[in-house]
C-alpha cells in the first residue's frame, strides 16, 4: 500500500482496548458519554464493552482507533442499542469507514430488526454519519440537561 492509503482492519475488542481508546476518544464522543451517562469515559465504555452482545474494535494501521458494539435492548423484538465511539484517526480516514459503516450495518440488521440509541445533539459528526446510514431521529429532548436525540433504523427502511 501507499504511503497515504492507511490498512484498516476490524478485530473483536479486548479489554486491552478500552483504556486506549479511552484516552484518545474523540472530544464530541468523549462529552457525549459523560454527558449521557454521568459516568467517566473509561467506566461507561468498559460498562458497554461488558453488555454488549457484538463488540468490535477498527485497528487504523495497527492502532485502535474506533469500538463499536450492539446491546440488546429487547431479545423478543430483536431490537439492539447500537454504539460506536472513536478518535480523530476514524474521521481523518472517513472515506474508507464510510464504506465499511454500510457492511457493519448490514451486518447488525441479518440480527437486529431495529436498532435504536440516543446521540447527543452537540455530537455533529455522528448525527452526519447516522444520517448518512439511513437511521431517523426524534425530535430533540432533555437528558441530564443536555439535548438529544433518539435514532433509529429499521431493517425493512434500508435500501
Amino acid at each position: 500500500m501507499g504511503a497515504d492509503v492507511a490498512l484498516i482492519e476490524l478485530v473483536p475488542a479486548r479489554a486491552s482496548h478500552i483504556r486506549h481508546l479511552a484516552a484518545i476518544m474523540r472530544q464530541a464522543d468523549r462529552d457525549e458519554v459523560e454527558a449521557l451517562t454521568g459516568r467517566p469515559v473509561l467506566a461507561a465504555l468498559s460498562a458497554s464493552f461488558r453488555r454488549s452482545s457484538v463488540c468490535m474494535v477498527v485497528l487504523i494501521d495497527g492502532q485502535p482507533e474506533v469500538i463499536f458494539g450492539v446491546g440488546d435492548l429487547n431479545v423478543l423484538t430483536a431490537t439492539g442499542a447500537p454504539w460506536l465511539l472513536g478518535s480523530d484517526e476514524a474521521v481523518r480516514n472517513r472515506a474508507m469507514f464510510l464504506r465499511l459503516s454500510v457492511h457493519w450495518r448490514d451486518q447488525l440488521l441479518r440480527r437486529y430488526s431495529v436498532l435504536r440509541n440516543v446521540v447527543d445533539c452537540r455530537n455533529a459528526v455522528s448525527i452526519r454519519w447516522l444520517r448518512w446510514l439511513g437511521f431517523s431521529f426524534s425530535e430533540p429532548f432533555a437528558h441530564r440537561g443536555y439535548d438529544c436525540m433518539m435514532f433509529e433504523l429499521r431493517a425493512g427502511d434500508v435500501r
